[in-house]
């Protein structure tokens, strides 16, 4: 079993940036595609940004492009989400998750990833 461990969360003003961090347990994270998703109250979880297993492939939603960076750290299990000119919208808990055998095709769903830690609050104020 993996653990995933997420960390950096917490109240920013509107404009403001902050880095979450995502530490996995374990030898195989090298192997696993990661993802950032978030969730606000009342709505589903979605894809904030996906990183390949190599960090040679990323992608991200259209909300944040140009806002959010999602890079991979191999040597040290750790996935990071740069998160700079910060809105009230992006106002959610945030998950880091584990691919244990991605596919680039579907690096963006879901339902691809098996291991989830248990979310960061991060609150934007206007």
């Amino acid at each position: 079993q993996v653990q995933l461990v997420e960390s950096g969360g917490r109240l920013v003003q509107a404009g403001g940036s902050l880095r979450l961090s995502c530490t996995a347990s374990g030898r195989a994270f090298s192997s696993y595609a990661m993802g950032w998703f978030r969730q606000a109250p009342g709505k589903e979880r979605e894809l904030v940004a996906a990183i390949s297993w190599s960090g040679g492939t990323t992608l991200s939603a259209d909300s944040v492009k140009g806002r959010f960076t999602i890079s991979k750290d191999n040597t040290k299990n750790t996935v990071y989400l740069q998160m700079n000119s910060l809105k009230p919208e992006d106002t959610a808990v945030y998950y880091c998750a584990a691919d244990r055998f991605p596919v680039l095709a579907t690096m963006g769903s879901l339902n691809s990833y098996d291991y989830w830690g248990q979310g960061t609050q991060v609150t934007v104020s206007s």
